[in-house]
């Protein structure tokens, strides 16, 4: 199977915690399940975040004042996809934990279902566009080996009835402008920048 290229900028803020999700978040790893889920060749940053910047970002691109799982800044999708996506530590490690998945799971779940979105995937306009999202999606899980095969099973049913993606609280793609991607990465990096734990990160 040939996949596509990606270019990805991998950072992580400054969090109680962080260290742990380094260890399950590997450049390796993370480069593995976004090259699945591509459909043409890709640069995205990928930022994993506390609650407190998660809750900050929410709130101020879509006006929801929590931290969620996932958000998806889409930028481009061709001839190269662009796009942000920002994942919620806490967030994601009190999934797993509900839903039975480990760490590592969960991340490549969401960062799954993130580039999709980053791509024109939409589970939140009809029941059909949901059905057949979740339908790729879990076909991209299988794809990536027996542990995420087992996690793609473990659903039945659409999103809205409580299956694979259906606890997905994430934000949808901001359908951004390409000449906002400057100023929110520039925003990205300044975070970083202001974060010691940031500057280990990313390329």
């Amino acid at each position: 199977m040939t996949l596509n290229q990606l270019s990805l900028s991998l950072q992580f803020g400054k969090f109680d915690g962080v260290a742990e999700h380094r260890a399950v978040l590997s450049r390796h790893k993370v480069t593995r399940w976004i090259r699945h889920a591509l459909a043409t060749d890709a640069e995205i940053t990928v930022r994993i975040v506390g609650a407190e910047e998660g809750q900050q970002l929410n709130r101020e691109y879509r006006k929801k004042d929590y931290a969620t799982n996932v958000l998806t800044f889409d930028y481009t999708q061709e001839p190269v996809v662009t796009a942000d996506l920002v994942l919620c530590a806490p967030v994601i490690e009190r999934e797993a934990k509900e839903q039975n998945k480990s760490l590592e799971e969960h991340y490549a779940h969401m960062l799954v279902h993130g580039t999709l979105h980053a791509q024109g995937w939409d589970h939140e306009t009809s029941e059909a566009d949901a059905e057949e999202m979740e339908a790729y999606e879990t076909d991209i899980l299988q794809e990536l080996g027996p542990a995420l095969q087992r996690l793609s099973q473990r659903g039945g049913g659409s999103y809205q009835s409580g299956s694979l993606a259906s606890r997905i609280r994430c934000g949808p793609p901001s359908r951004s402008k390409a000449s906002d991607r400057a100023s929110f990465s520039s925003s990205l990096r300044g975070l970083t920048a202001a974060s010691p734990a940031g500057r280990g990160c990313g390329r």
